[in-house]
């Protein structure tokens, strides 16, 4: 089996430009392929977990990985999937913000000479002249064909801006330059992308009468159709100053049963055989296989040893030892208290417990808030400071628990 057919056997493949080329390059090593990161927070998420897995794959078969930076394109703003204007970051931001990318993606792939590269699409974005992007790119598009994109549907409803507008020429132009540049004849991403992935492929079809080729990833969504890699509201981050590793464990532990196989497949390192072998499994043993993927998955992102302690510290919290040293702990400045107290909807939404004290309001109202093993029965709870001093654990739901004390 290529890796190509792994890949559907996983999947991951949503669409193809070119099945057949596309098959014959990656199977045989001859693709070098980008998948493009845009800076929109100072750390990668479990949203971007897919791609970087799978260029991993790919990059362990012998093709060329090109993670694109888009110190560029994010000062624009993506309108794929979004109702709203992304806010507009500084270009002190989008810096710090690639940075902080770059660290984390050297975790998953091997950069260096002949392996993979890491360019940021500032570098030619930046320098453009306006009018001679628009006389060499603009006249390949047709803004007939632009307005029928996916990507700008749900944005046309409240209004698409003309900055938003140009995001599909930024990507296509991405591809344009590095097809020229580097040599790369493919492109990746998920499959919201497709539209602005098209157009690369025809904007180097039109200028140098060339093939370039795309493909998109089927995004990882739950049962219910939404996206995954969010919990509470929150993104679940890979920098564990900002989803620890126990957290990160946590939120694999607790998907969905009807998620878990196919989490198993798309993001998991584990043999095609191994994967066939859980799926025998009875239902009994759905703990199991939530819990090999939650530990497969932390040992990727932290490191084996983080994996392990995540692991015990689940098994010590399930098992009645709700006070264990590794439970996620927020710690409570003193000025955050009046008169020697503080609330508890405070302290779920400063324990990232819900994003919202309204929110949080409504996990209590539903009895689904636990503190010191004690329910909680008023949303109007004060938390002494003698108590935070002691430190104080509140469980959200069956599986979520956080330690609070006084800083």
């Amino acid at each position: 089996m290529g890796i190509y057919e792994e890949l559907q056997a996983r999947g991951l493949i949503a669409q193809v430009t070119d099945e057949e080329h596309i098959r014959e390059m990656i199977n045989n090593g001859k693709a070098t392929f980008y998948i493009g990161f845009d800076c929109t927070a100072d750390s990668l998420t479990a949203g971007h977990f897919m791609a970087l897995t799978l260029m991993k794959r790919l990059q362990m078969a012998g093709n060329k990985p090109i993670a694109l930076i888009g110190g560029g394109t994010t000062m624009i703003g993506d309108p794929s999937g979004r109702t709203d204007m992304r806010k507009m970051l500084t270009k002190e931001d989008i810096e710090h913000n690639a940075e902080c990318f770059k660290r984390q993606m050297e975790k998953f792939i091997e950069f260096g000479e002949g392996k993979a590269m890491m360019v940021n699409n500032a570098d030619w974005l930046l320098n453009l002249n306006y009018v001679e992007l628009l006389r060499e790119v603009g006249a390949c598009f047709s803004v007939n064909n632009m307005l029928r994109a996916e990507c700008y549907k749900q944005r046309m409803e409240k209004g698409l801006s003309f900055l938003e507008f140009n995001y599909m020429i930024m990507q296509s132009y991405d591809f344009y330059y590095m097809f020229k540049k580097f040599g790369c004849n493919m492109e990746f991403g998920g499959d919201d992308q497709w539209s602005n992935m098209l157009g690369g492929t025809e904007l180097i079809r039109k200028k140098l009468g060339k093939d370039a080729f795309a493909m998109t990833i089927t995004l990882l969504t739950d049962s219910n159709g939404k996206k995954m890699g969010k919990t509470a509201g929150n993104a679940v981050w890979l920098d564990p100053k900002k989803t620890t590793p126990f957290e990160f464990f946590q939120y694999w532990r607790n998907v969905g049963d009807a998620d878990v196989m196919k989490c198993i497949k798309m993001l998991t390192f584990l043999s095609l055989d191994e994967i066939s072998e859980m799926e025998t499994w009875d239902d009994s043993r759905i703990n199991e296989k939530k819990e090999v993927l939650a530990y497969e998955l932390t040992a990727l992102v932290h490191g084996k040893e983080e994996a392990e302690k995540a692991k015990q510290t689940s098994k010590n919290l399930f098992s009645g030892g709700g006070n264990s040293a590794d439970m996620p702990t927020t710690e409570i400045e003193a000025s955050a208290l009046t008169d020697g107290k503080i609330g508890i909807l405070d302290l779920m939404v400063a324990g990232k417990l819900a994003p919202s004290r309204s929110e949080a309001k409504r996990l209590v109202i539903q009895g689904g808030v636990v503190m010191n093993d004690e329910k909680v029965t008023a949303f109007g709870m004060t938390v002494e400071e003698n108590l935070l001093r002691e430190g104080v654990v509140i469980r959200k739901g069956k599986k979520v628990y956080h330690k609070f004390i006084l800083k």
